[in-house]
């Protein structure tokens, strides 16, 4: 999968590293582009934490009612959720697509001869063999980066390679900050900082969704799943850390900066689209509908008492769907019997499922 998605991210860090010529604040902007990428499938989950609080004590409902039968159980909150046109996996797209990214990333950081440098197969493969015939004890993650490492402290050795080849590999340079992105982290100074960084920053995230999520999500307790929530904001950062500790350094510096990324991103959408002011809007607008919705039903019957015709838009709005459906499906009963000389059935809400 990593190579898959690793060749459109690839074009992508080559092009920022066109521009700023430089790995290190190539790979930063690189977060940002992905931050704002996804960025609207940030504020759609974020819609979606406010539907959910309305959502959620319907839920709670129907998990008392039908504790003892899961199948109706499944069943109703099926419905619910058509109802409410509500998607409960859609809330886990944003957090699934980073990790999709953050694996084609450390395929485009593992192989920058190939994504960066955007040297071929047979290319990369010559280097290789002139690698491996070399003694080197550079701390790399992968071959490409180990031929870069051995380039870099043997030029000569690759002459052979031709000097265009030579002269780009040299010039490539993976310092930032004073840190090899393409050394693999270890316990010493100053490249621990990097795996460091990383469960820190995943960490003040965590807090800070927690804390954020009680004060502007109505029910946010509920939702948590309280005990594994808030275990899993502690479980986040020590994976953060351990998981910097065995890839390149250049991919923990991509997780710290796209946990600093969004704990600004989580600050902007909770003041511009706060869940629970979006919760108040949706609960008013949908006692708005209600409203209408009964005023509608009551004219209707009064026309319908007193013979009058009762016009299609009307109809839409004292009807629920459901019973649009019914009489649709009725009115076609009713011509097939006709047509074809059979009985006549009446509806029930098994034909409507």
């Amino acid at each position: 999968m990593g190579n898959i998605i690793g060749y459109p991210l690839g074009w992508i860090m080559w092009l920022l590293y066109q521009v700023v010529k430089n790995y290190g604040v190539a790979l930063v902007l690189f977060t940002l582009v992905m931050k704002i990428i996804l960025f609207p499938l940030s504020i759609k989950q974020q819609k979606s934490t406010a539907k959910m609080s309305l959502v959620n004590p319907k839920m709670q409902e129907l998990q008392k009612k039908y504790a003892n039968d899961k199948n109706k159980l499944n069943e109703e909150m099926t419905k619910l959720y058509q109802q409410e046109k509500y998607n409960p996996l859609s809330g886990c797209l944003p957090m699934l697509l980073q990790f999709v990214v953050l694996f084609g990333l450390i395929d485009v950081i593992y192989n920058p001869l190939k994504h960066i440098l955007r040297f071929s197969k047979e290319v990369i493969d010559q280097a290789t063999e002139i690698m491996k015939g070399l003694s080197t004890s550079a701390i790399t993650a992968s071959q490409q980066l180990a031929v870069i490492a051995a380039v870099k402290s043997d030029p000569g050795a690759f002459s052979a390679m031709g000097g265009d080849f030579v002269d780009k590999v040299v010039n490539f340079n993976l310092n930032f900050l004073g840190l090899n992105l393409g050394e693999m982290p270890s316990w010493t100074w100053p490249i621990i900082l990097v795996p460091v960084l990383s469960g820190i920053t995943s960490l003040a995230f965590s807090i800070y969704s927690s804390w954020s999520q009680k004060k502007t999500n109505p029910g946010g307790e509920q939702q948590q799943g309280s005990g594994m929530m808030k275990g899993m904001m502690y479980i986040m950062p020590v994976f953060s850390f351990f998981f910097a500790m065995r890839v390149p350094a250049g991919v923990g510096v991509y997780w710290t900066v796209s946990n600093v990324l969004s704990m600004v991103q989580s600050l902007y959408l909770n003041k511009k689209y706060n869940p629970k002011e979006m919760a108040e809007q949706m609960q008013a607008e949908e006692e708005e509908k209600k409203r209408l919705h009964k005023e509608s039903r009551k004219e209707m019957q009064e026309k319908l008492e007193q013979g009058e015709e009762v016009e299609p838009e009307l109809e839409q709005k004292a009807l629920t769907p459901k019973e649009i459906n019914r009489r649709k499906l009725a009115e076609a009963r009713k011509r097939d019997a006709e047509k074809y000389g059979e009985e006549y059935v009446e509806v029930t809400d098994d034909d409507l499922l």
